[in-house]
């Protein structure tokens, strides 16, 4: 019997050893790679370190993190929300209709946010009652939240007159902050309790790491999924309301580099596509890591286009890194 035990703890152990070093790797690695952008644009952009332009990078953040945060419960799930850059856009486009023709003011954030809900509503019951595959299933609503959302707007910015509503993204409650980043900070630590400390965040983890297993174990499957697409759409929503109060409008463009920054920083914080690891205290560095990126090589004169090769190579390298242990121990 200790003849057999002893034998068959190496491989056992062997097998373990390219997990672990997947999860140091997703945890050393988005700290150090922020240490090092912040380091090097700071030397090479003597306006990088600024208060303003702190302030900036706030701002800028705000909408992402936002977005992001449901989008991480739903790949925690297995799955993947392609839509939230279209929420953001029909939420956005919503919000700017209702404060130029009605002056309903912060009554449009209900409105918003119910919006959100509707759509992730949507996306979650076509997913799981008509069994289409998320990615599908968020591909099509992609084209149709777009459309609906360019519609009411016309395919044009729609401003509106209400600096109430404008405080309330672009505002200072705390010096050199903008209110839509203590907003998104707020719903961060939120959706953290939610994760670890709620029976749907730890059925989230269950249904990544093995859904048969957490079928098996009497987990109501359908419904935290349902829910996971629909706390996706609202955190997009509001987004996109935050986003019109800090333009000060509506328009076509708005929402419409989302989706890659949203997975960029999913990916690069350290959740794993295939579900069951990560989560949204890790997306909060992802996020950070794509503002300052993207801010870094702005004030560089870096071009847009340029900027979206260098987040694509950003994504695939960050997948590539954390999985490759694990494609080594399969390969052998």
């Amino acid at each position: 019997m200790s003849v057999a035990t002893s034998a068959a703890t190496p491989p056992v152990q062997a097998s373990l050893r390219p997990r672990a070093r997947a999860a140091v790797l997703r945890t050393v690695l988005p700290v150090g790679a922020l240490a090092a952008m912040i380091a090097f644009f700071g030397i090479r952009c003597d306006t990088f370190l600024t208060l303003t332009n702190l302030t900036v990078m706030s701002g800028e953040a705000a909408p992402l993190l936002l977005a992001a945060l449901g989008a991480t419960f739903v790949v925690v799930m297995g799955s993947i929300d392609l839509s939230v850059g279209s929420v953001t856009l029909l939420t956005g486009s919503v919000t700017a209709w209702l404060l130029a023709n009605t002056g309903a003011g912060l009554l449009v954030i209900p409105a918003g946010l119910a919006v959100g809900a509707a759509a992730g509503l949507a996306n979650g019951l076509v997913f799981t009652v008509l069994r289409v595959p998320s990615f599908v299933t968020t591909l099509g609503s992609l084209s149709i939240l777009s459309g609906v959302g360019l519609m009411i707007i016309n395919g044009s910015p729609l401003p509106y007159d209400n600096p109430g509503f404008s405080d309330l993204a672009i505002g200072r409650l705390v010096p050199d902050i903008q209110n839509a980043a203590l907003w998104a900070v707020g719903c961060w630590a939120v959706a953290v309790v939610l994760a670890f400390w709620t029976p749907f965040g730890v059925g989230a983890y269950a249904i990544g790491g093995g859904e048969r297993v957490a079928r098996l174990s009497g987990l109501p499957i359908a419904r935290y999924k349902v829910q996971a697409f629909v706390l996706s759409g609202m955190t997009a929503s509001l987004a996109g309301i935050l986003s019109v109060g800090q333009l000060g409008s509506g328009g076509p463009t708005l929402g419409s580099n989302l989706l890659l920054d949203v997975l960029a920083a999913i990916v690069v914080g350290g959740t794993a596509l295939a579900g069951g690891s990560g989560g949204v205290h890790r997306t909060l560095l992802g996020v950070l890591i794509i503002t300052v990126l993207a801010n870094g090589l702005n004030q560089l004169g870096v071009g847009e286009f340029q900027q979206d090769v260098v987040k694509g190579c950003v994504v695939i390298a960050a997948v590539a890194i954390t999985m490759l242990p694990l494609r080594r121990s399969e390969v052998k």
